[in-house]
């Protein structure tokens, strides 16, 4: 059995399903805007263990998280520290930005995500 099959969880499918028909405008903006246009296959609310990330692009092992004001709540943070580390311990690297960023600062968090993605090919 691969990686992929031990980390996908059918339980989280249906809520998965859900979180890509209700998008976020920010999770909108950066999908059609940027991510779908990709010569990658990036996958939208996406199962990995236990969580469902934002955008997961399984060639650079990425992950996009887009944060809202509730990530700043103690809890929030302490369990986005959490999944981060889940990820980061499956050699997936985590990038986060506000909507704040994705509102006033798009084209510089696209090139920070084709920086991250290339890098990666790299490697």
């Amino acid at each position: 059995m691969s990686k992929t099959n031990i980390l996908h969880n059918p339980k989280l499918t249906h809520n998965a399903k859900q979180l890509r028909t209700n998008m976020t405008k920010e999770e909108r903006h950066l999908w059609y805007d940027f991510l779908k246009t990709l010569p990658v296959t990036v996958n939208r609310q996406k199962g990995i263990g236990k969580y469902i990330v934002d955008f997961y692009i399984a060639s650079a092992k990425t992950v996009i998280e887009l944060d809202g004001s509730q990530h700043y709540e103690d809890k929030n943070k302490e369990a986005d520290i959490t999944r981060d580390s889940y990820l980061n311990a499956l050699g997936i690297k985590v990038l986060s930005y506000t909507n704040s960023e994705i509102q006033t600062r798009f084209d510089n968090v696209c090139q920070d995500i084709l920086n991250h993605i290339l890098t990666s090919s790299d490697s």
